[in-house]
C-alpha cells in the first residue's frame, strides 16, 4: 500500500506496470479482500492517470475521505 488513513479506514494504491502483469493483479485480488474484510476501502489509480490527471486523482481522494458516512 502506499498511503493509508486509518481514521477514514481508507487505502491508497498508486499502481505502476507490475500491478497489470498476470502475478501481480492476483496479488492485488487477494490483499484488496483481507483489507475489505477489515473495513477498509482500497482507492486504485494507475501511475498514468496520477500523471495526466492529478487534479482529478486528488479530487477523487477528497470525495472519499470526506464524503457522508465515512
Amino acid at each position: 500500500m502506499d498511503f493509508c488513513c486509518t481514521s477514514k479506514k481508507i487505502i491508497i494504491e498508486l499502481d505502476g506496470a507490475q500491478h497489470y502483469e498476470e502475478e501481480g493483479e492476483r496479488k492485488d485480488k487477494i490483499r484488496d479482500a483481507v483489507l475489505e474484510s477489515m473495513g477498509y476501502t482500497v482507492l486504485r489509480y494507475t501511475d498514468k492517470e496520477v500523471n495526466a490527471n492529478f487534479r482529478g486523482v486528488c479530487e477523487d481522494i477528497w470525495n472519499h475521505l470526506f464524503s457522508e458516512g465515512k
